[in-house]
């Protein structure tokens, strides 16, 4: 949708003019702000711990009933957590003691929404009750309809489509509000017209003019614009469309329904469109009322569990994900965004609970088998982990490009249990699907110089992954370790060297920088790398190593090892 309107100043215009703090706040006296509730509620809402926040404001309010600062806050912690029936009674607060707040505006508007009281949100409107521009206009008109008043909700939706930088919106909104009253006439001139077809909207329009075609008995239209908008797709809820269309029946319109669900839809496009333009807390204020008002809309949940999920707040990103119910079509995507949200918050047993409960329900889904062999990956249990990923190179059709990362990641799990004919054999599977990418390129490439193997191949192998990632420390490395491993010790200082300020505190990189130095008579500056590297807690094998390269030197711990020392003349020299 963002491609209707441009950003930078008309797009803050337009969207960002409220939900702000309110004119007339100001921050409570400096005693108040040393108050430990009050620095505890300033920490929570800056780490997101909205919950937390919510109590902290709540506490400090107790000494200043009236501070339209805290009173605000206190409202944005509650709809941050989705909980509207504690946000309204904060918001009645602020009206009373007379505090304008876009904030407390939106609330009360919301809940006058969802008790039918259309009235009053025209009558607040009236009274300068303002949110923002796009949201005020658009909601207008929804809830002229609400009034039972199509004629002036559609008045209302032209007075937004004469509206510098909101025609789009306003259209999309009329077409919606024409189809919801089974105008399906109207809303389609709209929805195709010239300039303004239903691709130029967004997804959400074009899933919609879709749905306005099967309406008029144009199922193959349907189906046609549903391919040209979203070409050969994996979502769910388009294929499930798509296969419903495939019949002679019409599918019902049911993206908005209602005029709440319109001011839902209202409030779901507004934050969509912020999504990449302003912070994740001030978004997730418009996709929690798009939630509050339409609770079945799996798409504002999704948005919703997106921006906690991001803001680390996984908790309530899981909380979010499960609310879309399993006859939606967006289920699994929700699952598989509540699996990740669990292995985010270290939660792995659950997560596995979750990925092995979606993968019997749904066995037929390659990407669910897949993510069930990364969470069981995470979990330890390798052999399950290679079985799932099996799973799904099976499902998955030879033509499908993704098949690559499955082969890439099944490749990394035998490696790991050494199983290396298997690791190999699935290493180059991945690039005979995507031949020049980096990370298989450097992986296998790396392995084999590890294992001292085909080691001009290998040598290729690296030296084209870091061509594609000249800044990307760890295949930086591996450019200077095959060559140190190839006796190249003076061409792999250079690789080494910038590795090492790639990956400044990476305890391999830094030993390795520091063999490296040694094999060409650098000793001072090689032990300097190896404390180095010792610094940054590496893996016990590798901090013995160190110490010992550190007491007797780098070729003496080789001779150990069974390797040839990098200055065999020196060592022979040494007792």
């Amino acid at each position: 949708m963002k491609r209707l309107i441009s950003t930078g100043s008309l797009l803050a215009g337009l969207l960002c003019a409220g939900m702000g703090i309110a004119q007339s706040a100001q921050e409570p006296t400096v005693q108040d702000r040393q108050s430990g509730a009050y620095l505890a509620a300033r920490n929570a809402a800056a780490a997101g711990d909205f919950a937390a926040a919510a109590d902290y404001f709540g506490q400090a309010l107790v000494g200043d009933p009236q501070n339209p600062y805290l009173l605000e806050n206190t409202a944005i912690a509650f709809v941050a957590l989705g909980d509207f029936a504690s946000a309204v009674p904060v918001a009645e607060q602020m009206r009373l003691a007379g505090i304008d707040s876009q904030v407390s505006n939106m609330i009360l508007i919301c809940d006058a929404i969802v008790q039918g009281d259309w009235d009053t949100v025209i009558t607040d409107f009236a009274d300068g009750r303002t949110v923002s521009p796009l949201f005020d206009g658009l909601v207008k008109g929804w809830a002229m309809q609400g009034q039972g008043d199509m004629t002036r909700a559609l008045e209302g939706f032209d007075a937004v489509i004469a509206t510098e930088g909101m025609a789009g919106y306003g259209l999309f909104h009329k077409a919606l509000a024409l189809a919801s009253v089974g105008d399906f006439e109207g809303a389609e001139a709209i929805l195709s017209g010239s300039g303004q077809g239903s691709a130029n909207f967004g997804p959400r329009a074009a899933i919609a003019h879709a749905q306005v075609l099967s309406q008029l008995g144009r199922n193959d239209d349907a189906s046609a614009l549903l391919t040209t908008a979203f070409g050969d797709t994996l979502d769910p809820a388009i294929v499930a469309l798509q296969a419903k269309l495939g019949s002679t029946d019409a599918v019902p319109f049911d993206l908005v329904t209602s005029p709440r669900q319109g001011v839902a839809e209202v409030a779901f496009m507004i934050a969509a469109l912020l999504s990449t333009e302003a912070r994740e807390d001030y978004t997730l204020q418009y996709a929690r009322v798009a939630q509050y008002l339409a609770p079945g809309n799996a798409d504002a949940a999704m948005l919703t569990a997106g921006l906690l999920q991001n803001m680390g707040r996984y908790d309530l990103a899981a909380a979010a994900f499960a609310t879309v119910p399993q006859d939606d079509p967006s289920f699994v995507n929700a699952e598989i965004g509540r699996i990740d949200t669990l292995r985010q918050s270290d939660q792995t047993d659950v997560a596995a609970e979750v990925a092995q409960s979606l993968a019997r329900a749904r066995p037929d889904l390659a990407f669910v088998q897949a993510r069930l062999g990364d969470v069981l990956r995470d979990n330890g249990d390798n052999d399950g982990a290679i079985k799932a990923y099996g799973a799904a190179l099976d499902l998955y059709p030879e033509t499908d490009t993704n098949r690559w990362v499955v082969y890439y990641t099944r490749a990394i799990v035998a490696h790991d249990i050494g199983d290396w004919d298997q690791a190999e054999s699935d290493f180059r599977a991945a690039l005979a699907i995507n031949p020049d990418q980096p990370q298989v390129l450097n992986y296998l490439g790396y392995s084999l110089v590890e294992r001292g193997e085909k080691l001009d191949e290998a040598l290729d192998m690296i030296e084209r992954a870091v061509a594609d990632q000249p800044d990307s420390g760890a295949i930086v490395d591996s450019l200077g370790w095959v060559y140190f491993q190839l006796g190249r010790y003076d061409d792999a200082i250079d690789p080494l060297e910038r590795a090492a300020v790639l990956e400044a505190t990476d305890p391999i990189v830094n030993d390795h920088l520091g063999d490296a130095y040694w094999a060409v008579g650098r000793e001072r500056e090689a032990r300097f790398q190896w404390l180095r590297a010792q610094s940054f807690e590496p893996e016990e094998d590798l901090a013995a190593r160190i110490r010992a390269k550190l007491e007797r030197g780098l070729d003496a711990v080789r001779q150990d090892e069974g390797l040839d020392a990098t200055r065999p003349a020196l060592t022979d020299a040494r007792p």
